[in-house]
């Protein structure tokens, strides 16, 4: 198959998903994400864009990316090369809280006009993307596994649930992620929140707030997109 062909399938238009289908894909993540082993399995998807955004972050403020990790325990940890103090370094360590939340928004826009097929394409390149800086096996691994499930899912499905599922995992799932921070940031201070506290002299709570607000308000308006566009 061509790149054009490649390029039609990904920016394909589909038609509006039925009530039925928004609503339904919504239950099924709140579903995941109440059900602590499920969370548990579905949270690596989340930490894959965490990391992205906190690598993409870097790359646009002129840091140097020097790797990134992903664990088995949902965490990860991704180093750059840059100053250590000023607004490039506040700014990637402040994109991973709040990148699945604006990811979700992007997703809920993108299926607003008719794009659910890009919606899986864009993350199945940042996973790709994501292969080239990943230093550990079982990163390696998460990321293969995810970009597999996402190829078939892309390649031989109706793209229009799946697609809502993913919206509303990052929508709703983001805000999740900032209140287990809230719960654990205590046991360790190397938390994202811990990082901008010292980078910016403001306490460490404010910035969970900060990430909170940011996903709640992604939440609310991708929610607003993924309703009024249904059919």
């Amino acid at each position: 198959m061509s790149v054009s062909e490649l390029w039609a399938r990904a920016t394909a238009a589909s038609d509006p998903a039925s009530l039925t289908v928004v609503l339904a894909t919504a239950a099924a993540v709140l579903v995941v994400l109440a059900t602590p082993r499920l969370w548990l399995l579905a949270r690596h998807l989340l930490t894959i864009v965490h990391e992205g955004s906190h690598a993409g972050v870097a790359l646009l403020t002129g840091r140097r990316l020097s790797g990134i990790r992903l664990h088995a325990d949902t965490s990860g940890l991704t180093v750059s090369v840059g100053p250590a103090r000023g607004p490039g370094m506040v700014a990637t360590a402040f994109a991973g809280y709040v990148g699945p939340a604006l990811a979700g928004l992007g997703a809920a826009w993108l299926l607003s006009r008719g794009h659910a097929a890009a919606v899986l394409w864009l993350l199945l390149v940042l996973v790709a993307v994501m292969l080239v800086a990943i230093r550990n096996l079982y990163g390696l691994w998460t990321l293969l596994v995810a970009g597999v499930v996402l190829g078939l899912v892309t390649w031989y499905l109706d793209p229009q649930p799946w697609a809502h599922a993913v919206a509303w995992f990052f929508l709703l799932g983001a805000p999740r992620a900032v209140i287990e921070l809230a719960r654990t940031r205590r046991r360790s201070r190397t938390s994202d929140a811990d990082t901008l506290a010292r980078l910016t002299h403001l306490p460490a709570w404010v910035w969970v707030g900060v990430f909170g607000a940011v996903c709640l308000a992604a939440a609310a308006v991708g929610a607003v997109l993924l309703v009024g566009a249904a059919a």
